[in-house]
């Protein structure tokens, strides 16, 4: 069993208790649910913005403990404030340290696209996203069939988010482009073994549809890296560990989009 098995293990289970735990009904009567979405696609796609979303995360599998000390206040107010297009908050527990009370503070300090970092399986984790103030999902093309995925990515259209659809390799690219999708994001980090290479980037940058947002995630630590993405036609770029494991990483956002910025000016 593989990381990402064990991870999809263990939120089948957890869908279980907190769906009978906190009923749909109870969900919807959040003070968010009926709140306007703001849209990834648009503030990646930006030009006065960086294009960068970047993540609050205090640990992985991977890694371990990250940074456990950081403050989803001061970090998501930073990073906004160092030019970030949109935030990425962790929302899963047991493997990366987070939670949803993460993705609610977030929300009460930043007017700006909101991605609920986790591993959906469910519909009702959509109908949790919407309540806790998200604005987008993931679904991993590597964790759903191709069926399922275009089922959930219809069930958070239909709530008016928006969703952002992560694959590893062309055929998981091929197999699960669906409609409903409004970003695709290619991980760099290859979720079986943890390995990371740029190359995956490079690969499907062409093959991604236009109507699509294109987004590289994982393994960036360097502002020229993004040039290059840049360059190769993706418009937004996942950055998370690189900006974490700094005991500020609003700052170390804030020296990266100021050099990445003077680089694209030459």
């Amino acid at each position: 069993m593989n990381i990402l098995d064990k991870i999809i293990a263990q939120k089948q289970i957890e869908v279980a208790e907190r769906s009978s735990l906190v009923p749909v009904k109870l969900l919807e009567k959040s003070a968010f649910f009926e709140g306007k979405v703001v849209s990834m696609k648009k503030y990646v796609c930006d030009p006065e913005k960086s294009g960068i979303i970047s993540e609050f995360k205090r640990k992985s599998p991977s890694k371990g403990l990250i940074n456990g000390a950081a403050s989803v206040e001061a970090v998501s107010i930073g990073y906004m404030q160092a030019g970030a297009s949109a935030l990425s908050i962790l929302t899963d527990t047991d493997f990366f340290g987070g939670s949803n009370a993460d993705l609610k503070e977030a929300r009460k300090f930043n007017f700006c696209p909101i991605l609920r970092k986790d591993f959906v399986v469910d519909e009702y984790q959509i109908l949790e996203a919407k309540s806790i103030g998200a604005d987008c999902i993931l679904l991993i093309a590597a964790s759903l069939e191709p069926a399922r995925l275009k089922e959930l990515a219809a069930f958070a259209k239909s709530l008016g988010l928006e969703v952002l659809m992560e694959v590893h390799d062309g055929e998981e690219l091929e197999r699960s482009l669906c409609e409903d999708l409004d970003l695709v994001g290619v991980n760099n980090r290859n979720l079986k073994t943890f390995e990371v290479s740029l190359d995956i980037s490079m690969e499907l940058a062409d093959r991604i549809p236009a109507d699509f947002v294109k987004i590289s995630e994982s393994g960036i630590s360097k502002p020229e890296t993004l040039v290059s993405l840049k360059k190769a036609g993706f418009d937004g770029f996942l950055i998370g560990e690189s900006f974490m494991k700094s005991s500020r990483p609003e700052q170390a956002a804030y020296t990266f989009i100021k050099e990445y910025k003077k680089l694209l000016a030459k």
